[in-house]
């Protein structure tokens, strides 16, 4: 009897589609074992493990290339390298967040001027074909 998991039981066990393995193989994320003759390929419970950090480092904003990276720093030794990734990571994520914010008030004044517009008016479709930067 071989030990370890078929694709589809990989895939049940870290909760993915088995075409997202597949991917992940594809990018080089996670390794696809060699296929024995007349057999079907087998997968270790670390291949469970690897797929959930994939799994949490997307969770966290990282992309797949950023993973990949961290993936190749995952033996622990690496800490600092790992925190200046994550560091870059979150400077990224708070501008996202300081852009979104300017998105959402811009959207609020629109909405209120809207709601005051007379009829024939609409301060959206205005501000949208203009040339000021809305955000």
């Amino acid at each position: 009897m071989q030990s370890g998991m078929t694709i589809g039981r990989l895939a049940k066990a870290a909760g993915l589609n088995v075409e997202t393995i597949r991917y992940y193989q594809r990018r080089g994320l996670i390794d696809e074992p060699r296929k024995p003759f007349g057999g079907h390929r087998r997968y270790s419970a670390d291949a469970v493990r690897r797929l959930a950090f994939i799994r949490h480092a997307q969770q966290l904003g990282f992309s797949l290339e950023e993973v990949k990276a961290l993936l190749k720093l995952a033996d622990g030794q690496h800490a600092r390298e790992t925190r200046e990734l994550a560091e870059k990571k979150r400077e990224l994520l708070d501008a996202r967040v300081e852009q979104l914010d300017r998105m959402r008030k811009e959207l609020a004044r629109l909405i209120a001027a809207s709601r005051k517009a007379r009829p024939g008016q609409d301060p959206l479709v205005d501000a949208l074909f203009s040339d000021d930067d809305p955000a």
